[in-house]
């Protein structure tokens, strides 16, 4: 390999380099985007031109075929009038009206070929521009993914998490205790409300019995009439109904 040779591959080799460094994926591809956009409206006005060209070469063979027939109608009337001179000149003129109809027709054919061709390459660029343009942006978005995945790992390697763990695991116990001794006092409060709601429950219930039994006695005239009314107290120094009527009744049973 020759000193030019490997000079020009260093070169490249440098250069290159840096400008991979300086190029950014998202920037190219937004630029290369727009560069697509901006080449449509010259597209356009190719395909106009082509379909103005076919418009009229149309118009021309129209015109033409009009002309043929009117000098034919010519021809026939010079003919009948006996005017062969004059005929014979329209005749002329109708040669040339064919030939340039003939011409006409072939280039109005080549233009509509062209015209069709204008507009499928048309077509099949704005296509292909919408797929580039959807790749480009999926394209972007992973440059930007890739992006905030980097920074997010370098933030990672400079976080220290060992360092800030242990004080993460010390409050963490000293929440547990401290919500372990507050449900424990919950448990324990409840606890000690149930049981006095138990016996002030199982009271009431055993003072409706009394209070049911006497009801029972009256009735069945086992009670004096001085006997204290269901749920009353005995006076101080006087024993309870509940008490004479175990006496009665344990007299009229002797």
């Amino acid at each position: 390999m020759g000193l030019w040779s490997r000079l020009k591959r260093s070169m490249r080799a440098l250069f290159g380099g840096v400008i991979e460094k300086t190029e950014d994926p998202e920037l190219i591809l937004q630029q290369t985007i727009r560069d697509m956009r901006d080449r449509v409206p010259e597209l356009n006005n190719a395909v106009t031109q082509v379909m103005a060209t076919e418009r009229l070469l149309s118009r021309n063979k129209e015109r033409l075929e009009q002309q043929v027939v009117d000098l034919d109608s010519k021809i026939k009337a010079s003919v009948k009038m006996g005017r062969d001179d004059i005929a014979t000149a329209y005749i002329g003129q109708l040669q040339q009206a064919q030939l340039d109809l003939s011409k006409t027709s072939q280039q109005l054919e080549h233009a509509s070929a062209a015209s069709k061709q204008a507009l499928k390459a048309r077509d099949n660029y704005l296509l292909q521009m919408q797929r580039r343009t959807a790749e480009a942006m999926q394209l972007i978005n992973q440059s930007k993914q890739a992006k905030l995945q980097e920074q997010l790992a370098q933030t990672m390697e400079t976080f220290q998490l060992g360092d800030d763990a242990s004080t993460f695991n010390e409050m963490r116990d000293k929440i547990d205790r401290r919500a372990a001794t507050a449900e424990a006092k919950m448990q324990l409060s409840a606890a000690s409300v149930d049981n006095q709601m138990q016996e002030i429950e199982r009271e009431a219930m055993d003072m409706q019995l009394q209070d049911k039994l006497l009801e029972y006695k009256r009735e069945m005239g086992l009670l004096s009439p001085g006997t204290a009314q269901p749920g009353a107290l005995p006076a101080q120094g006087e024993s309870s109904a509940t008490d004479r009527d175990s006496a009665l009744i344990k007299e009229g049973t002797e």
